[in-house]
Order: C-alpha cells, then sequence, then structure tokens
C-alpha cells in the first residue's frame, strides 16, 4: 500500500474489517482519530475501537460505488455485506494524512435491496 495514496488506506481501512485484522487497523488509525455518525459524536480512537471494531466480526465484503480523493478527504460510498446476508450502502468521508484515518464521518444509507417499491416511499407513520 502507497500511504500517500489516500484512497489506497481507505480501502486497506475496509480490507481490514473483512479480514477481522485488529493489527491491521490499529495501524491505520492515528492516534488522534476521530469518528462521527448518526449514532456517534465524534468518538475518539479507544471508543471507536470498543465500540464499532466488534462489528468486523460480521464484515464480509464491501463494494465501492464512488471512491472520490479530495485533497486529505476520501469520499466513499459503498454496498456492504454482512455474514448474515444483509446488504446495506453508506457513505463516508474519510480524512488521511501521513499515511493514517484521522477521522472518519458516516452517513448511514438504506438497506438492499431498497425497502421501498421503485417510484414509491416507506410511510413511517403507519
Amino acid at each position: 500500500m502507497n500511504p500517500t495514496d489516500k484512497a489506497e488506506v481507505a480501502k486497506a481501512c475496509y480490507e481490514a474489517y473483512v479480514k477481522k485484522d485488529r493489527v491491521a487497523i490499529e495501524a491505520l488509525l492515528a492516534e488522534d482519530f476521530h469518528f462521527t455518525s448518526p449514532l456517534d459524536n465524534r468518538l475518539d480512537r479507544a471508543t471507536y475501537l470498543e465500540r464499532c471494531w466488534p462489528n468486523s466480526k460480521t464484515a464480509e465484503a464491501f463494494e465501492y460505488v464512488n471512491l472520490v480523493e479530495d485533497g486529505d478527504r476520501v469520499f466513499v460510498t459503498y454496498e456492504a455485506r454482512n455474514t448474515g446476508g444483509h446488504r446495506f450502502r453508506n457513505t463516508e468521508i474519510l480524512t488521511v494524512r501521513n499515511g493514517k484515518l484521522v477521522e472518519a464521518e458516516v452517513y448511514f444509507g438504506w438497506s438492499l435491496p431498497h425497502e421501498a417499491k421503485p417510484g414509491g416511499f416507506v410511510d413511517k407513520a403507519s
């Protein structure tokens, strides 16, 4: 892996989840790493590893829909599959500096196939 290629660093992080390689993910996370999602507000590195790394147990695959570098950031939209067969799509904005992931922002997408029919929507009010 070329540490100056930010997209390669991003892909290596997802690969660590698929391989359940804790040593690899720890080597890729900067000491001042922070993680934010709709459920988590700027978790530090230790809390991220405690709270989020256990999800690697069920991570099976990531297919990249978009993988775009812009300065220190990599914008990633992926379709993921877990060991139970559930598929979903998320978008993440990853900040990479000096070959390390320093910030991750996750925006949850939807399950695949989509719950709504084409042209329709999910009515949660019912």
